[in-house]
């Protein structure tokens, strides 16, 4: 009789591991998938339409008239007929000026990035105590509200024309648009690391060192080379104050009638930030 019951016991076995598992759903996430739109509860609706009264409120206020942009087609076609075909006579110089925007990108960039990261330890609200959080976010707040052009007109007045200029214009921008975004990755990292260390007497810095920037230093990375190709379409403008870069050449073409030079640094622009692009997307693809 033994062989007859390991046999049924192994029936029995393999009729369990072949069992499908139970994936059935509750009642009540039935009818949440049954339902694909649900209707808003009176305080989602009021929402709405405060959300659409302000919409209308701002593009009357704005001048918001899609009529215009109609009847400017022909303008905007005759606009973009004069820059064909491009002229790329000059070349060597968009070259030159386009590796300046680069660099100064690059340098910029770097450096902003260190100061964002110093002002970031103090505005984030898991690291800082509470009076020094104040005045980070205060001071973040202050630099993200200037546009680069017054930081670059600034600093031309202070060490003259160049790229010189548009680098400390390109740091100080860079500080106010991603010192808030390196603080709140640092605030979203979890607690259990964080209150680990503490509990067995890590001081501040031990924390910050093994528990935050570990957790938080592939999203670093990553606003990072956000940052860098912003700061190199940014650095295109700055030129228009002359802070060095492609910008000054670009406004010269535009003012002097010159499309076929237009179009061409246009397209040489393209160029450069599509492989910024390109080589950002395959480095955060690898960090993720």
């Amino acid at each position: 009789m033994a062989p007859t019951l390991n046999s049924s016991k192994t029936e029995e076995t393999t009729e369990q591991n072949h069992k499908p598992l139970d994936t059935s759903l509750s009642e009540a996430d039935r009818l949440r998938l049954s339902r694909p739109f649900n209707l808003p509860t009176p305080r989602g609706a009021a929402l709405w339409v405060l959300a659409a009264v302000v919409l209308v409120w701002s593009g009357l206020g704005a001048g918001f008239n899609p009529d215009k942009l109609l009847s400017g087609v022909p303008n905007m076609g005759n606009f973009l007929a004069r820059l064909f075909p491009p002229t790329f006579d000059k070349f060597g110089t968009i070259a030159t000026l386009l590796v300046e925007t680069l660099q100064m990108a690059v340098v910029g960039t770097v450096l902003g990035a260190l100061c964002s990261l110093l002002l970031a330890f103090g505005a984030a609200s898991n690291i800082a105590p509470r009076w020094l959080y104040t005045a980070c976010r205060g001071i973040l707040n202050v630099l993200r509200s200037i546009p680069e052009l017054i930081f670059a007109l600034m600093f031309v007045s202070a060490v003259g024309l160049g790229p010189f200029a548009g680098i400390l214009a390109i740091v100080v921008g860079s500080v106010g648009s991603i010192g808030k975004i390196y603080a709140e990755a640092m605030e979203s990292v979890q607690a259990g690391p964080v209150e680990a260390l503490t509990a067995v007497g890590a001081d501040k810095r031990q924390v910050i060192a093994y528990a935050v920037l570990p957790q938080a230093a592939p999203l670093l990375v990553s606003y990072t080379l956000l940052l860098f190709e912003g700061n190199v379409r940014g650095a295109t403008i700055l030129g228009l104050v002359g802070a060095g870069g492609i910008g000054l050449e670009l406004t010269t073409a535009m003012r002097m009638y010159d499309y076929g030079h237009l179009c061409a640094i246009i397209i040489s622009i393209i160029v450069l930030v599509t492989i910024i692009d390109r080589i950002s997307a395959f480095i955060r693809a690898k960090l993720s």
